[in-house]
């Protein structure tokens, strides 16, 4: 069957509600959505049920607007305070940790090549671009799995593995063209090169950070009369971020992150009904990006790439990403080796090498078929191999960490009228404390809401306290909060919305 304008939305709903059931199945087994949304794409593409599609172009383009919506939906969700101290970390990881990556399975590439020519036809160059294709984390894996999964990860490990696969595409973009140039013309200026890669490297921080806070402005500022289409506008930036960077040479991959951290770390109106909105947003775009890519393989030519395949995806899971990360993180003494070997571990690759891939097939790269079906094979046993035992590794390292606290009241408040805390009562508190009454009342706070045993009510004065009671506690201002709360003697409290 092949997709026109009349079927177009029957194929896409299909396809769609095949995707959420077979997702909502494997996380029962572990078995990453990402994955399965890859699988129901080959089962209906060409040699499955029919579903033609084999535009590397229009996959291409779907793979730009979703990796833009799904970086932006990250980083806005992606606390500054959390990526404070591993900063440093993070962008020698997605800056030195990809080139390493890069240059090391690439030298192993070009070593099978000359040990097994039966199996690989490409020249050094064509190598170096296999493996630069394949340098760089996959955000879009390593969110899904790390916030899908809920992991508390002691050591900083969530935030540093986010930022580095947030930030890493511009470096293996930028290896990606300048490889695709190397094969094409047999040279490449390395001043070029590098002066290429500071222009990407510092547009994109510079025009993510100062569009990023033009859009917090414009959103703070204008006046719509339907409050669903501050999302809409919000959405308009994310694309605008994306393209006008890349027009300006910068790289917008890079521009869009950095931009959503911006617009995640100050304060926004519906804030919250934005979030929520990109958070959708984003799934659909995963599954709509993975299905598409799916469809755009053909499974009878991966028989035919394998061996060289598994050999390639091994090496760099055992060899070449563990080498880059501890030569990264060698001066960082604080961070122990089990946190190195899972950072090592967690070096997913998915969406994103798959979309590089196109780059090859659209400029005419010789071999270019073959490089994107290894890639594809190689993202498969990334996603089987280290994407189903992620928390499994965590858990075998030491690295998991139960959370101090869960929150338990979905309220929402505009974060410029008030923010709310979470408390729960223990047997110290209950000492001094018998009712709501007692605990008295600070200027611009009070206890709005009491959950016990699973249900919620509303307290007055005369409400009675019980061990294990979670307080929900409104104040006008953070400040306000933190002071009632310590002179209650609040040892242990969450503030959310601020």
């Amino acid at each position: 069957m092949i997709i026109s304008a009349e079927n177009f939305l029957l194929i896409a709903s299909i396809l769609l509600f095949v995707s959420i059931i077979a997702g909502k199945t494997g996380y029962r087994f572990g078995v990453p959505a990402l994955l399965l949304f890859l699988v129901v794409g080959m089962i209906f593409g060409s040699e499955g049920l029919g579903l033609q599609f084999s535009s590397f172009k229009q996959a291409q383009f779907v793979g730009m607007a979703a990796l833009s919506v799904i970086l932006f939906s990250g980083g806005m969700e992606t606390k500054a305070s959390d990526i404070k101290p591993v900063v440093a970390e993070g962008i020698i990881l997605s800056t030195v940790g990809v080139l390493l990556t890069a240059v090391i399975t690439g030298l192993f590439i070009y070593a099978m090549v000359g040990l097994f020519p039966k199996y690989l036809s490409l020249s050094f160059g064509g190598c170096m671009l296999l493996a630069s294709v394949m340098s760089s984390t996959d955000s879009a894996s390593v969110f899904s799995i790390l916030r899908s999964k809920n992991l508390h990860l002691a050591q900083n490990m969530r935030p540093l593995l986010e930022l580095e696969s947030g930030s890493n595409d511009p470096m293996a973009y930028m290896l990606t063209i300048v490889f695709i140039q190397v094969v094409l013309s047999s040279s490449a200026s390395i001043d070029v090169m590098l002066w290429t890669l500071v222009i990407q490297f510092v547009l994109g921080i510079v025009f993510g950070y100062l569009l990023g806070r033009l859009a917090v402005f414009v959103m703070n500022i204008i006046n719509l009369n339907y409050s669903a289409l501050y999302a809409i506008l919000l959405l308009s930036f994310v694309f605008f971020i994306f393209s006008f960077t890349d027009l300006l040479g910068g790289n917008g991959y890079l521009a869009v992150y950095i931009a959503g951290l911006v617009v995640g770390n100050n304060k926004m109106i519906y804030k919250k009904s934005v979030i929520t909105f990109f958070d959708g947003l984003t799934w659909l775009f995963q599954i709509t990006m993975f299905l598409i890519l799916g469809l755009l393989v053909n499974p009878s030519e991966l028989f035919f790439v394998w061996a060289p395949a598994v050999a390639i995806g091994i090496f760099m899971i055992i060899a070449a990403r563990p080498i880059s990360v501890f030569i990264c993180l060698w001066p960082f003494k604080k961070m122990t080796r089990n946190a190195k070997w899972f950072v090592s571990w967690v070096g997913l690759r998915g969406a994103v090498p798959i979309i590089f891939a196109t780059y090859p097939f659209v400029q005419g790269v010789p071999h270019a078929r073959e490089i994107f079906n290894i890639v594809f094979f190689i993202t498969i046993i990334s996603l089987v191999v280290q994407g189903t035992t992620v928390p499994y590794s965590a858990k075998l390292l030491g690295l998991l960490s139960e959370p101090e606290f869960t929150k338990d009241f979905s309220v929402e408040m505009p974060e410029d009228i008030a923010v709310t805390a979470e408390f729960k009562v223990d047997e110290k508190f209950k000492e001094t404390y018998n009712t709501v009454g007692d605990m008295g009342v600070g200027e611009g706070v009070m206890i709005m809401m009491i959950k016990r045993g699973g249900k919620f009510f509303i307290p007055n004065g005369n409400t009675g306290l019980e061990v294990g009671d979670k307080l929900l506690i409104i104040g006008s201002k953070e400040e306000d909060l933190q002071d009632y709360c310590g002179k209650a003697g609040m040892e242990k409290y969450e503030i959310y919305n601020s």
